[in-house]
């Protein structure tokens, strides 16, 4: 069936905005790494640095192409970009695509376990206390909401990291898997122990915005007419919550999830760091560091890629669901 005409031209402009959007991250994205302190070769030598001679550093400069004005290398990255291709990581020693490819393969299963858990959890937690407002339910789990939305994730991390697996020896302390153990020989059973604690810090930190936006749903559901109604012929408020509520309530926070991966992935980066665990988070923080441009030009974009798409999807499933909106939109 063929699209309407007010849904064409939508999906046209996000895809040209989609685009516009890019273009300033690949922009600013190289402007940093140009304005960046951090010289890449020195970076790259590391300790031998000292023993490479100005001759030396030059050759690696011009294979590099940092001999040349900004802007040509910058049209050069364009240029690559175009073709398909990201450039060569120094850091891992890998085409640029291969690097992200396998780490966001890791980190895809961090950030998704994450991201239904959160979702799942944080719709529950905000119906049962937006249909109980003001009772002690309500103030538990809206305080705890509160304080998770103002933690730092590094911190929470370490906390997670000192009790479970340090104290209580219940969880892995790092990695994907056990140390020594090639990755084709690990277990999905030991993958999974490995994400277990990595995914749940990550799950509680997102949840309490989805929590707190829910509540507030559930509590001006509560308080409308239709509620009044299935009082009066006699439904008890857990029955008006789940039957009609959370269907009111499940939607926006599911839009609201997506809108938010930007956020959960900014969290991971953090949560891969202090759990060693070896996934996209992991090597932009090992990038950022060695001062891997092409690297680090590569996760930028895909990073706003990642995001953009979430946004987009947010915006379509807004756009499906309110009919508001579509009117809005509409010539």
């Amino acid at each position: 069936m063929a699209l309407d005409v007010p849904l064409a031209r939508w999906l046209l402009l996000r895809s040209l905005r989609l685009g516009l959007v890019m273009l300033c991250v690949a922009g600013l994205a190289f402007g940093l790494m140009m304005l960046s302190p951090i010289d890449p070769i020195d970076a790259y030598l590391g300790p031998q640095m000292a023993q490479v001679s100005p001759e030396q550093r030059a050759l690696i400069a011009a294979q590099w192409g940092f001999d040349e004005p900004v802007a040509v290398q910058f049209g050069q990255w364009l240029r690559q970009l175009a073709s398909g291709e990201l450039g060569w990581s120094h850091v891992y020693q890998q085409p640029v695509g291969d690097v992200i490819s396998l780490r966001f393969q890791r980190s895809f299963w961090l950030l998704f376990s994450a991201w239904l858990l959160s979702l799942v959890l944080g719709v529950a937690l905000g119906i049962v206390a937006g249909s109980r407002e003001g009772s002690l339910l309500d103030r538990l789990i809206s305080g705890y909401a509160f304080v998770t939305a103002s933690t730092p994730t590094f911190w929470l991390a370490i906390l997670a990291l000192l009790l479970f697996s340090v104290t209580l020896g219940w969880t892995p302390t790092c990695c994907a898997g056990p140390t020594g153990v090639v990755s084709r020989d690990v277990t999905f059973a030991t993958r999974l122990h490995h994400l277990v604690l990595p995914v749940t810090t990550l799950a509680l930190l997102s949840m309490a915005t989805i929590t707190l936006h829910t509540r507030a749903r559930m509590v001006a559901f509560m308080r409308s007419d239709t509620a009044l109604h299935a009082f009066a012929q006699g439904a008890s408020r857990t029955d008006i919550a789940w039957r009609h509520g959370l269907r009111h309530a499940s939607l926006p926070a599911i839009t609201l999830a997506f809108a938010s991966l930007g956020e959960l992935f900014g969290g991971s980066i953090l949560v891969e760091q202090v759990f060693a665990y070896p996934g996209l988070g992991q090597a932009t923080v090992a990038a950022g560091l060695r001062s891997d441009v092409p690297l680090l030009l590569a996760i930028a974009l895909f990073t706003a890629l990642f995001v953009s798409i979430g946004n987009l999807t947010a915006d379509a499933l807004a756009r499906v669901t309110d009919p508001r909106i579509r009117l809005a939109h509409s010539p």
